[in-house]
């Protein structure tokens, strides 16, 4: 049992003093120790697993789990959990590791906040896209044992690891989905039982006593997406260049990528929940916007399912999606890529931007400089103001300065 709070035996204090510094071997000798409790909480009900989740020490964590620690324990002063103290530290692995271990996602702390929205109060937002994009593997592995008088399972076991991680990828860009999906053709070749496993998946989330939004949204949407991709990989001899194509094609003047936008928009317009409280908040935003217009559809709902950080990232592959892409157009540097291989889907449509785009850099380029040219003037004319009042300040000290300047009523 995990005891009253506060009352902490002395080896359990000094548990809790070698968690806060990591020292994973002393911590581990000491849960040896019968007088040692891995549950046991400290005056605030802080248990040892939420005290190493908030200070991010993911070797710390795991040992606590593999002792049996209670991921969910919730009697914290603040009905703070593990995985909100994990969300808080700002450290991914330790979020993941949280959700792996069965931690609940919708728990409400004294504030009325869960793990998520406690990320998202505290500027951590790759945690938010984690904890909201989470699937546990088990919800898959349901539907690979056959239930009742079914002859076989509703999904083959070999296609959750491939499912499984496309369900838990933050990036929603349809490029990005059709690219995985032709990387990972086991899925569109048991398309029919895919998508069928991932819109029972919605239907749960939708119709179930704790209505999770996000997850039933994004069950949607993949299985959307999966079943766009069968058309034109059966129509195209199991080959979506076409589609991916199809995609990425901007139209003249404004290079609005029309049938991407149109995607998502037919994605979102049949989702079969009206009732849905997300779907209410995405419609208004959706429907004031003409093609087009920003934010378009895919950063509408990337806002809605990840937090509204995520959407707009100067970082983000301009064809895929993906963040963190470094590599730019040598011609016009205003586009930015993955890879070699984003940069070639990607010329078809590009090139015809292209120096339209490298003009606009110089421009800009030139206006910076401009600015930086006034602002190294300007501190050179503080400089040398500044230069003339120490001066100033020198004549001023200096023996006898000031004197007769003004005659005197004797003088007078």
């Amino acid at each position: 049992m995990a005891g009253m709070k506060g009352c902490l035996s002395e080896l359990e204090k000094k548990m809790l003093d070698s968690i806060s510094d990591g020292k994973v071997d002393e911590v581990k000798h000491l849960l040896n120790e019968p007088d040692v409790r891995v549950d046991c909480m400290d005056t605030h009900g802080m248990t040892p697993l939420q005290h190493a989740a908030y200070k991010g020490k993911k070797a710390v964590c795991e040992l606590l789990l593999a002792h049996g620690a209670n991921v969910n324990s919730h009697e914290h002063e603040y009905g703070y959990t593990a995985l909100m103290f994990a969300a808080l530290s700002g450290n991914t692995e330790v979020v993941k590791l949280m959700l792996d271990a069965g931690a609940r996602t919708d728990y409400i702390n004294s504030v009325g906040r869960n793990a998520s929205q406690m990320a998202a109060f505290t500027g951590q937002h790759q945690c938010v896209s984690i904890i909201n994009n989470y699937f546990s593997r088990d919800v898959l592995e349901y539907y690979t044992v056959p239930k009742g008088f079914e002859t076989e399972p509703k999904l083959p076991s070999e296609l959750v690891p491939s499912l499984h991680k496309l369900l838990l990828s933050g990036n929603l860009h349809p490029v990005h989905i059709s690219l995985y999906l032709r990387d990972n053709k086991c899925l569109l070749e048991n398309s029919e039982k895919v998508t069928k496993v991932l819109d029972l998946i919605c239907e749960k989330n939708m119709k179930s006593k704790e209505t999770n939004d996000i997850r039933a949204m994004k069950s949607h949407y993949m299985s959307f997406l999966v079943k766009q991709c069968h058309k034109f990989w059966q129509d195209k001899q199991e080959n979506l260049s076409a589609w991916i194509k199809s995609l990425l094609r901007a139209r003249e003047g404004d290079g609005t990528q029309e049938v991407m936008e149109q995607c998502v928009r037919q994605a979102l317009k049949e989702f079969p929940y009206v009732e849905s409280k997300l779907l209410q908040q995405i419609v208004p935003t959706l429907a004031k916007k003409k093609i087009g217009e920003q934010p378009d559809a895919l950063m509408i709902l990337t806002q809605a399912l990840n937090g509204q950080q995520f959407g707009s990232d100067d970082t983000a592959c301009d064809t895929c999606g993906e963040t963190g892409a470094e590599k730019k157009c040598s011609a016009c540097k205003k586009v930015v890529y993955c890879n070699q291989v984003c940069q070639k889907l990607h010329w078809f449509t590009h090139k015809k931007f292209c120096k339209q785009l490298a003009e606009q850099y110089q421009k800009e380029q030139g206006r910076l400089k401009q600015e930086q040219e006034a602002v190294l003037e300007s501190m050179n004319t503080v400089k040398e103001a500044e230069k003339e009042i120490r001066e100033l300040n020198v004549e001023e000290d200096k023996p006898g300065a000031g004197e007769n300047l003004m005659p005197t009523t004797k003088e007078q």
